[in-house]
């Protein structure tokens, strides 16, 4: 998580240090009659708030929480979206979640700044008031996409209410919680699987695992266009939600690869390389090209390289326009232990 902390006072910088060495990778920002050499210095809080409100996933404000508020007031958009914020007094008492507790983490970063500095976390959320389960935590630690979040609003008030909330799940998982019953059918519910159009509740939160790597080779100086189009072909084809992509993979020699990078950055998942000798190190039964051992080094790129990065061979090789690629899917164990 990177983290911009932001004090106003002197003893809000001394605060803002002791986070700092507590908090890895965060930058400091000091009023500036209050600042230090390790700290960046800014003279009008607006000004600071609207250009790096996007740019981190949290924002500490040592201050009121009034403060807070108004400066990110502003540029509140979406809590699927919004960063995490969280208000630290300059007393250092007191460490209060402010925005996107759940998905965006001040929840838990406010109980991280309490240990480090020796303050009281202040969590206001109802889920965590009541230590019940909240639907938008577990899918943000199991790493799942939300599909609706007005189901995964109607899910929480249903637990609140202690109303039968099914479930449903395609995995492995851990015990389920008490709140939640295990069922095929119901009046509300969480399904969990890889088709979001698997309704078996009234209403229903689906769900999805990010379990899906794609493998993709490549001509120099493909565009970003041409491999958007074949990969969103390759999922549509094989009836898989685009969503459920983790990452990318692709041998060493195209790490740098324009139009692959921005396919990247696009879907805003990472990509991974790997040399030829680790590529034909994978084990599998895969195609076999000449064309690409003589410019590669390994006798196939897209289909290694999705069974490289952890997963098992789901759609083989297909090529279109310069751009081969594979999909392979990963394991997946749920875990709905709320700590």
């Amino acid at each position: 998580m990177t983290a911009a902390i932001i004090s106003f006072t002197g003893d809000g910088r001394g605060i803002s240090a002791r986070l700092a060495a507590g908090i890895p990778g965060c930058t400091r920002f000091c009023f500036h009659k209050h600042s230090d050499e390790n700290a960046c210095s800014f003279t009008e809080l607006s000004a600071l708030t609207a250009d790096i409100f996007g740019r981190y996933d949290a924002l500490v404000f040592i201050s009121s929480v009034g403060i807070a508020v108004r400066a990110v007031a502003p540029h509140i958009r979406s809590k699927l979206t919004d960063p995490a914020v969280v208000a630290v007094d300059d007393c250092g008492k007191f460490a209060v979640s402010v925005l996107s507790g759940h998905l965006g983490g001040a929840n838990g970063l406010a109980k991280k700044i309490a240990e480090i500095i020796g303050a009281v976390p202040v969590i206001t959320t109802s889920t965590d008031a009541h230590r019940l389960f909240s639907p938008d935590v577990f899918a943000k630690k199991n790493g799942l996409v939300i599909c609706d979040m007005n189901a995964a609003k109607a899910v929480a008030a249903a637990v609140l209410n202690g109303e039968k909330v099914c479930v449903k799940c395609a995995y492995p998982h851990s015990e389920i919680p008490v709140e939640l019953t295990e069922c095929d059918n119901g009046n509300i519910g969480i399904c969990i699987s890889g088709n979001a159009d698997d309704k078996p509740f009234d209403t229903t939160l689906n769900l999805l695992p990010k379990d899906l790597v794609t493998g993709i080779g490549c001509k120099k100086g493909t565009s970003c266009d041409a491999v958007t189009s074949h990969i969103m072909s390759v999922f549509s084809e094989n009836r898989l939600d685009i969503r459920r992509l983790s990452t990318v993979a692709t041998i060493d020699i195209k790490a740098d690869e324009r139009g692959l990078r921005e396919f990247c950055e696009q879907l805003g998942v990472p990509l991974k390389t790997y040399t030829a000798g680790e590529l034909m190190q994978a084990e599998g039964e895969f195609s076999h090209s000449d064309f690409v051992v003589k410019t590669t080094g390994a006798d196939n790129v897209c289909e290694r390289a999705a069974v490289c990065a952890g997963g098992m061979t789901k759609v083989p090789k297909t090529a279109r326009k310069g751009v081969t690629a594979a999909v392979a899917e990963l394991p997946v164990y749920i875990n709905f232990a709320k700590e």
